[in-house]
C-alpha cells in the first residue's frame, strides 16, 4: 500500500468503457512523516476521496480487486481515506476537516 496526498483530478472524456463512471484522482506518495516521496500517481477513487485528503493506494493486481474492478484496465486504486498516521519521532498528522 502507498500513503499519498490527493493533489488533483483527471478529466478524460474518452476512456475505456469500463471506466466511464469512475473518478480519477492525481495523488503524490508520502513518506511516514507526511513529506512528498516519489512521482505522482493517477488512481481510480473507490472511496469518494477529495483533493487535499491523505489516502491509501494499492497498485498492480491488488488495484483490480477493489470494488468491482476485477476486469478493468487499472493499475492504482484509492481504497481508504487516512484519518491519522502515528510514527515515532514524526510530527502529528493534521486533523481531518
Amino acid at each position: 500500500m502507498i500513503l499519498a496526498k490527493v493533489v488533483g483530478t483527471v478529466v478524460a472524456t474518452r476512456k475505456d468503457e469500463r471506466l466511464v463512471a469512475s473518478k480519477l484522482l492525481v495523488a503524490r506518495p508520502l513518506d511516514a512523516s507526511g513529506n512528498p516521496d516519489g512521482n505522482y500517481v493517477v488512481a481510480v477513487d473507490t472511496v469518494a476521496a477529495g483533493v487535499g485528503e491523505t489516502v491509501l493506494i494499492v497498485s498492480g493486481s491488488s488495484a483490480r480487486m477493489a470494488q468491482g474492478f476485477k476486469d478493468c484496465p487499472i493499475d492504482a486504486a484509492i481504497i481508504g481515506i487516512v484519518d491519522q498516521v502515528d510514527t515515532p519521532g514524526a510530527l502529528p498528522s493534521p486533523a481531518k476537516k
